[in-house]
């Protein structure tokens, strides 16, 4: 049965709860799960493909003296470390006390990262019926912390320092469509601020978003991003660390 048959007959036939049925995406994702739809790849190819990027991978990170750093400076005052542009993040100190709950005892030192205005950037996904089957735009990204450089992430991943070019350099690809996707013809179908790691970001915001726009709507992308299924999203999820933790809170969503 082709995708939209079988949509249909969860809508008409098995569900009973018809309140339900109104939620079209609550029941296209539901059989998205139940097998591999892509007519783009196989999901033997795509982990082949996905090997492929990571041996590729022309990023090279060496460590160096945090001293040596170019562009950030350690305040003498305050000891913290940003950037001199003022934009990005901050290195700072806290001192956590007050909490017997903790297997440090009632206080400990630490430094977070906090980041300007404490929100960070955006965190999104593009989703778009190719064949009347629905695809996510996802990037295949180099992070240089990643612990196998390259993983599977939101085809947008980007902090506002970034997005607005603090870095004098380019804007990240898609950007536009997620600051302003109903301009650019997009249904926004997730729109959350979500936290990160308390124990390491200091009150640390990412705005998570899902758009969906027409099969008609083209995008044009480079060599790294692509269309996956839900399916073939969630198998990474379940069976490997390839699928990295953003785009595992946006797919968690639906």
């Amino acid at each position: 049965m082709k995708f939209n048959d079988v949509v249909n007959l969860y809508k008409n036939e098995i569900l009973t709860d018809k309140s339900f049925t109104k939620d079209i995406i609550r029941i296209e994702t539901h059989v998205e799960s139940l097998k591999d739809w892509s007519e783009l790849i196989t999901l033997n190819d795509l982990k082949k493909l996905f090997k492929k990027k990571q041996k590729n991978c022309e990023m090279k990170i060496k460590k160096i003296n945090l001293n040596r750093t170019r562009d950030w400076i350690i305040d003498n005052k305050t000891g913290n470390i940003s950037h001199n542009s003022k934009n990005f993040f901050t290195i700072l100190g806290v001192n956590i006390y007050g909490t017997k709950k903790r297997e440090v005892g009632k206080s400990w030192d630490q430094p977070l990262l906090k980041e300007k205005n404490l929100v960070g950037g955006i965190v999104g996904i593009i989703r778009k019926k190719i064949n009347n089957i629905p695809y996510y735009l996802i990037e295949f990204k180099s992070e240089p912390g990643n612990a196998d450089k390259v993983q599977i992430s939101p085809c947008l991943q980007a902090t506002y320092s970034n997005i607005y070019k603090a870095h004098g350099g380019r804007a990240p690809f898609l950007a536009n469509f997620f600051l302003n996707p109903k301009q650019n013809g997009f249904k926004v179908l997730f729109e959350q601020y979500m936290s990160e790691d308390g124990g390491r970001f200091y009150k640390k915001k990412n705005k998570g978003m899902l758009i969906e726009c027409s099969h008609k709507k083209k995008i044009s992308i480079s060599n790294n991003f692509f269309w996956l299924s839900l399916f073939q999203l969630k198998y990474f999820i379940k069976n490997n660390s390839w699928v990295n933790p953003h785009t595992r809170s946006i797919i968690s969503h639906l």
